[in-house]
């Protein structure tokens, strides 16, 4: 009598898994409908009954790595170390999986998960003191950082083309000259970074001194905010 192998049942949270798995592994562009199926040893055809096509399942993966921003927690009590350590972890998440910063600009749907996340920061704010009006300017002002990652303005890839050093620095000689300053400084930092990075700019000391610099920012202003209604 032959052994009869064990598979795994099918789920949407098994394909969406593999399909993080598989671009982690060898990049967005790998992933198609087909390829995963051959991951997961079925037919193209069975991934439909779990996802409806290649946009909702790209929708399916970015919400899976939003899920683990999403339970990642902190023990922190002051709000500034509350949300540095939040944003920091959210971080790690994205540096476990490069690709999807920039999967994420893309989509146009939010998970609603997300919308909890944003909850809970915004009531780590007013718990902290701060009004209304000063936590929505806070949530415009930290942009993507919650999700661990700062969007650039300044991106060959944006304008599609390369992050490659190699390309990099061609495009860099092909502006000297039109743009000696931008070039030159950014010249500079791609020589100097040495850290994990999300994108041209987007390298962890970049990330960290602009969260800080916020943070500060920010506690100036819940600070003398606080300080007038005492006074008032």
């Amino acid at each position: 009598m032959t052994a009869k192998t064990f598979r795994e049942p099918l789920s949407r949270e098994r394909v969406l898994a593999a399909a993080v798995s598989l671009v982690d592994s060898e990049g967005i562009k790998a992933l198609t409908m087909r390829r995963l199926a051959s991951e997961l040893g079925v037919e193209a055809m069975s991934l439909y009954f779990y996802v409806a096509g290649k946009e909702e399942l790209l929708d399916g993966v970015i919400s899976t790595v939003l899920d683990e921003i999403v339970e990642t927690s902190t023990q922190q009590t002051d709000w500034r170390a509350h949300l540095r350590e939040q944003f920091l972890a959210a971080r790690q998440v994205m540096l476990r999986h490069p690709w999807a910063p920039g999967l994420l600009t893309t989509r146009r749907t939010i998970p609603g998960g997300v919308y909890a996340y944003f909850d809970r920061i915004v009531g780590t704010l007013l718990r902290a003191g701060f009004s209304h009006h000063l936590a929505h300017r806070a949530i415009h002002a930290f942009g993507s950082m919650p999700f661990g990652f700062a969007q650039e303005v300044f991106s060959p890839a944006a304008a599609g083309g390369s992050l490659e050093p190699d390309d990099a620095e061609a495009d860099l000689a092909a502006m000297a000259e039109a743009l000696p300053n931008l070039t030159a400084m950014v010249a500079h930092e791609m020589h100097g970074a040495t850290d994990p990075t999300l994108g041209w700019c987007d390298s962890q000391v970049e990330f960290e001194f602009t969260l800080d610099l916020l943070l500060d920012g920010l506690e100036r202003y819940r600070a003398a905010s606080t300080s007038d209604n005492i006074a008032g």
